[in-house]
This record gives structure tokens, C-alpha cells and sequence, in this order.
């Protein structure tokens, strides 16, 4: 049986004798995907306008710009190696599969700003699709089917420090005196007060206040602080309000970042003024978590404790392959992302799984009668309280499908070890939902690869 899959698989022969050179065979992944991208160069065409998109080419003059192919498989080597820019620069010279997979063939080796300046104009949308078409390869070549689903979430961490209400204050001050700062280097008529030496001594009494009537002196401080930081945000609003003296571009560029940061000051001024001084317990869609990821969401998930990035919502086949990946604003119920999930499975595939499986969290009787409406056999839900009931063929199914949805922790664990994406450390909401996504196409990849490394021992 497997010998007959084998002979039928379309990657078979491509890659037995790419196994026969020694760079590709102990590298088994770039092997992989090197023999996919050349058999589906159509792969490209989903993440091309992102990359050409306000890029002129020029008809004369030496070609600077690396070409899709390049950059594709760039951001591919890099998450498979994770690497960073710098890192992929290097491996240009030091690695040999670097230079066969990207197929440098004695050609231009690119910078790493090169590289970071073409891959982070990738957008997630673009990216989504890219990963559906490699499962939908993986699925012509039969190592997935779609016959059974599990679905799960986790959390992806922003790279942002503990958020206090002290800390918000002292990043905006900073930012702000950094902003006034390089406005004073570049507009020699432009003045303000440096307010940083006083805050930052605030800032660590408040830190270390302990002991009899500390909330008196913790309030008092804060006093003091949130006056100072008045004074920073006047300042900030002043130096905007005479932006039309300002004639150079890079003042302009700096008006933009204070005009930018001007709410932000003043939304942490307010939580921090209505929790500290009056003592409100401040709703979480009124707080900012950080200046500088101001995308940042709260996450609570039960009695874990509290983490700070956002809701990664998952589904994985009998493959172990991600099917489907989507990174959650604010922090939703587990059950209200269950319909929407199976409505993205089966309008990317096209088909209708006949099971799917999931823990409690995502148990709700709606939820039930939406997957039995779209058609799957088996329904269960490994948690169930009230008169919720399961829907399935037999007793034994229930039991096999619930054993096999705990396998999804490991598939989630893999990821995000294999990938070191617990915490993210691209920047911008945007580039935190690629960086997830990209990790997932590399994740797929080494996934695929494993299965097809174990078939070929069949033979």
C-alpha cells in the first residue's frame, strides 16, 4: 500500500534524486519545499503584489532588486533556521544549502536590510492563502485528507515588558523627551525643559514603596508623577501646535511621531489618574497595555495567569498539518471562534470533514447544530456539562476522537517551541500576525517532510 501511494506521489521521483546530493539530503525540509516550489512556481504569485506593491522598476541600470523567487525562499530559509536578518545575510557566504536553495549560483548576495525591507511588505492576508495552497498540495499528494478536525487556541506573547500603570507613565515620558530631543538637534529655535532626571526618581520610589500607609505614599507619588507628566504632554502639544515653522522633512517626520503619541499619553494619563488616584477599577477596553505594541490585548484563560499578546486560534487535520491559523483581536470565548473556523475550513478545501473534535471551551449547543448543518457526522466536545450531548456514530468513536484531540497540545507545543514563537518580536500588529503565520508555513513544511521521510522507509 505504501509502495503504491509512493509511485503515485508526484514529489517522489524529483526528490530521490535530490536525496542522492549531500547537501539536500541531510537538509530533507529545503529538500522538500525546493522540489514544491519548483513544480508549483505558482506558489509565488500569492505573495507577489505584496512584495512589488510601490516598487519601481527601472528599464535601464543595474538590477538591484531580488526577485520574487528570491525573497520567497529567503523568508522560508530564515524561519526554517530561525534566523535573523543579519544571521540570513551571513549564511549567504558561510552555508552551501543557503546558496543552493536560494539559488545565488555565483550571483548577488543581498544585504540584510534588503531582505527585511521586501519580506516585511508581506501581508498576512497574502500569507493565509500561501498556506492553504501548500496544504492543498499536501492534500493532492495524500499525506492529508480532511476528513477530521481539532480545533485549539493558545497565546502568542508581544515583546513588551510587565505593563504597570507606573511603567505606561515612564515609557511616555521617555518617548516623549526623545522625541523634544531630536526636534531641538534639528530646529535650533526650539527649546524645552528636560523633566526626565525627576520622573525616573518618581518612577523607582514608586517601584520599591513598601510597608505602614503605603498606599497613602503611593498615592502621593503618583501625584507628583502625573503633574510631571502633564507638563511633558503640554510640552508635546505645543511643539505640534507650531509645526508650520518646522521646514524640513525630518522635523515633519517628528511632528508625525508626536502627533502619533499625543493620545496615547493622554489615554495612560486617564487609566492611571482614575485607577491610582480615584481608585476606579478601569475596564480592560479602555487600557493600552504598551506605547510602543499599543496592539497588545489582555489574555485570561481560565486560572493561568494573565498574559499579554494576542489569541492564536488553530486547527489541525489527521496530518498534524495547520489548516487553518488566525490571530484574534482582544480576547474572545474559545466558543465564539468555533463556527467561523469551520466556516474557513471548508470554503479553503472545499469539502466538508466528516469529524471534528474539541475541548470544552468551544462547547455550546449552537455551536453543535451549526457543524451538524454544515454537514460533519461526528461532533464532540471532550468537556460537556448540562443536557449538551455529543453527536457520534457510536461510543467507541467518541472515545477515539477525544484521545486523538489531545494531540493538538502537542501539535501547538511544536509550534511554538520548534519556532520560537511564544513571544513575538516583530513589531506592529500586522507584522505579529505574519510572523505567526510564517512560523505556521515552516511548522507545515518540517511536518510534511517528516511524513514523507517516513513513507520513503516503506518502500
Amino acid at each position: 500500500m505504501s509502495y503504491i501511494w509512493v509511485m503515485k506521489m508526484k514529489l517522489f521521483e524529483p526528490l530521490r534524486l535530490k536525496f542522492e546530493q549531500p547537501n539536500w539530503s541531510s537538509n530533507p525540509e529545503f529538500g522538500l519545499i525546493d522540489t514544491i516550489l519548483e513544480q508549483h512556481p505558482e506558489l509565488y504569485s500569492y505573495v507577489q503584489g505584496d512584495i512589488v506593491k510601490g516598487s519601481k522598476v527601472s528599464e535601464f541600470g543595474r538590477k538591484d532588486i531580488p526577485s520574487i523567487e528570491r525573497i520567497i525562499r529567503a523568508a522560508i530559509y530564515k524561519e526554517l533556521k530561525q534566523l535573523d536578518y543579519r544571521e540570513l545575510e551571513y549564511h549567504q557566504e558561510d552555508s552551501r544549502i543557503c546558496d543552493q536553495f536560494l539559488k545565488i549560483d555565483g550571483g548577488r548576495r543581498y544585504g540584510f536590510q534588503m531582505y527585511q525591507k521586501y519580506i516585511s511588505k508581506i501581508q498576512p492576508d497574502s500569507l493565509e492563502k500561501l498556506l492553504v495552497a501548500l496544504n492543498k498540495i499536501a492534500i493532492g499528494e495524500g499525506l492529508e485528507d480532511i476528513n477530521q478536525l481539532r480545533q485549539d487556541s493558545t497565546v502568542v506573547e508581544t515583546n513588551i515588558h510587565y505593563p504597570t500603570n507606573n511603567s505606561l507613565v515612564w515609557d511616555c515620558i521617555k518617548e516623549s523627551h526623545r522625541l523634544l530631543a531630536q526636534l531641538d538637534e534639528e530646529v535650533k529655535s526650539f527649546s524645552y525643559r528636560d523633566y526626565l532626571k525627576s520622573a525616573k526618581r518618581t518612577y523607582f520610589k514608586i517601584n520599591v514603596i513598601k510597608g505602614p500607609k503605603s498606599k497613602e505614599k503611593r498615592e502621593a507619588l503618583f501625584l507628583k508623577q502625573l503633574v510631571t507628566f502633564t507638563k511633558c504632554i503640554n510640552q508635546v502639544s505645543n511643539a505640534i501646535k507650531k509645526k508650520q515653522y518646522y521646514r524640513s522633512i525630518e522635523a515633519m517626520c517628528i511632528i508625525i511621531a508626536m502627533e502619533e503619541l499625543l493620545p496615547v499619553m493622554t489615554q495612560v494619563y486617564d487609566m492611571t489618574e482614575r485607577r491610582e488616584i480615584y481608585g476606579e477599577a478601569v475596564p480592560n477596553e479602555d487600557k493600552i497595555f504598551s506605547i510602543y505594541e499599543q496592539h497588545t490585548d489582555i489574555i485570561v484563560k481560565g486560572s493561568r495567569k494573565v498574559q499579554f499578546g494576542h489569541k492564536v486560534n488553530l486547527s489541525t487535520g489527521k496530518s498534524n498539518l495547520i489548516l487553518s491559523c488566525e490571530v484574534v483581536s482582544g480576547n474572545p470565548a474559545d466558543s465564539t471562534l468555533y463556527q467561523s473556523t469551520l466556516d474557513k475550513v471548508t470554503s479553503d478545501y472545499q469539502v466538508t470533514p466528516r469529524d471534528i473534535v474539541t475541548d470544552g471551551g468551544y462547547a455550546s449547543k449552537v455551536n453543535r447544530a451549526y457543524a451538524e448543518e454544515l454537514g460533519f457526522r461526528n461532533v464532540v466536545f471532550n468537556k460537556i456539562v448540562g443536557s449538551l450531548k455529543n453527536i457520534v456514530s457510536s461510543s467507541s468513536m467518541e472515545t477515539r476522537l477525544k484521545k486523538w484531540r489531545s494531540g493538538i497540545e502537542a501539535n501547538i507545543s511544536n509550534f511554538k517551541r520548534g519556532f520560537g514563537i511564544f513571544r513575538c518580536n516583530w513589531k506592529g500588529e500586522a507584522h505579529f500576525k505574519a510572523k505567526v503565520l510564517w512560523s505556521a508555513i515552516a511548522y507545515n513544511i518540517r511536518t510534511m517532510t517528516a511524513m514523507v521521510l517516513e513513507r520513503f522507509k516503506t518502500v
